[in-house]
């Protein structure tokens, strides 16, 4: 398998086109034909994780943090960024990153934290918007399964856990072909009658060029007929944060201590215990702080994120108990979700989890 192929598996699970505006997801450094040897899973990358990949025989990186983040301008060794990218580019080693693109995707990055909680019912916070397309096409009736099957294909129809879903109208359909056509049905110079189906299906706005290439090439008319149209509803499986209920409730002590153990963190700051019994619980890997009200308005009992600034903290006010439990702690098992990825194609080459704790704070 060849980097760029494996760049297009993750990103066929997390597209890069649901990232942030600020991030940087993507292939930061590489040789998108190089084959693959061997591939490391990280969070961040530092030279350490570089010099790990070569002492494993890995030529490609996984990290969930961008390395190029923000843009640099020079390259000269000056820092553990720009080491890094020279060692890289050196050993030939490719270094991907999925960062707010794994954070939304469906069962992403929070998704994962629920997970790993036993928590049930669990939904998206922050549904993303605007990023759902419906796509209307007019087939006659002897095609439309034939061009429904082959949108269906392409990746549209999924609404939530259903998948083939579409409508469909019966009409009638007119046209009068032009000197120069070659129609399906009708004559030329004359107005033609057919009954048509008005075939209706979703699908993200990434796949719409797929759709629409895969709906063309088995449409039977010379000029197809189809609306594209942009929806307001929510994408209610992307998005980030997730909410959730624990498998049973807890108290608040038990749930610091469950969490202290889940995610293996020296050290939880947490704001007032409320002396409410926790049941619902909301969580967002990574800097999760502008969440608090929704997480509030969500109803829920506790609140799991990272990065908590100071005044972020009086928003509590006896209404939920915050945990800031850091913002590697809350991100680790990011990479079970890129090793699930890579395992499930066929692949020929060993993936490893790197052994280095990249996390810059220490707690005394």
């Amino acid at each position: 398998m060849k980097v760029k192929e494996l760049v297009s598996e993750l990103e066929r699970f997390a597209p890069s086109s649901l990232q942030e505006s600020y991030d940087n997801a993507g292939l930061n450094v590489g040789f998108p034909d190089s084959e693959i040897a061997g591939v490391l899973i990280c969070v961040d990358v530092v030279p350490e994780v570089v010099d790990e990949a070569i002492a494993k025989g890995c030529n490609m990186i996984v990290s969930h943090h961008p390395l190029i983040f923000p843009n640099i301008k020079r390259i000269t060794g000056g820092n553990n960024v720009e080491k890094s990218i020279i060692k890289a580019l050196q050993n030939n080693i490719s270094i991907y990153c999925g960062h707010t693109n794994f954070d939304k995707a469906q069962n992403g990055v929070s998704m994962k934290m629920c997970e790993k909680l036993g928590m049930k019912n669990c939904e998206v916070i922050d549904p993303e918007k605007h990023l759902l397309r419906k796509i209307a096409v007019y087939v006659p009736e002897s095609h439309a399964e034939t061009v429904r099957n082959a949108m269906f294909s392409a990746g549209a129809g999924t609404i939530g856990n259903y998948d083939e879903c579409s409508f469909n109208v019966n009409g009638t359909g007119t046209f009068r072909a032009g000197e120069n056509c070659n129609p399906f049905v009708g004559e030329i110079g004359k107005q033609h009658h057919e009954n048509e189906v008005k075939v209706e299906v979703i699908c993200p706005s990434y796949l719409q060029t797929k759709v629409v290439s895969a709906m063309l090439k088995v449409h039977p008319y010379e000029e197809p007929a189809f609306d594209i149209y942009q929806i307001e509803n929510q994408w209610e499986q992307v998005g980030l944060g997730a909410i959730g209920e624990l498998a049973e409730e807890m108290t608040e002590d038990e749930l610091l201590e469950t969490v202290k153990q889940t995610f293996k963190v020296g050290n939880i700051r947490h704001s007032a215990k409320t002396g409410r019994k926790i049941r619902r619980v909301a969580v967002c890997g990574g800097s999760g702080a502008s969440y608090i009200r929704t997480a509030i308005a969500s109803n829920a009992d506790a609140y799991i994120t990272a990065d908590i600034k100071y005044h972020d903290w009086f928003l509590a006010e006896g209404k939920i108990l915050l945990l800031d439990i850091g913002h590697y702690e809350s991100e680790q098992f990011t990479k079970e979700i890129f090793y699930d990825v890579i395992v499930k194609k066929s692949i020929n080459f060993a993936t490893y989890f790197s052994d280095i704790n990249t996390n810059p704070i220490n707690n005394y």
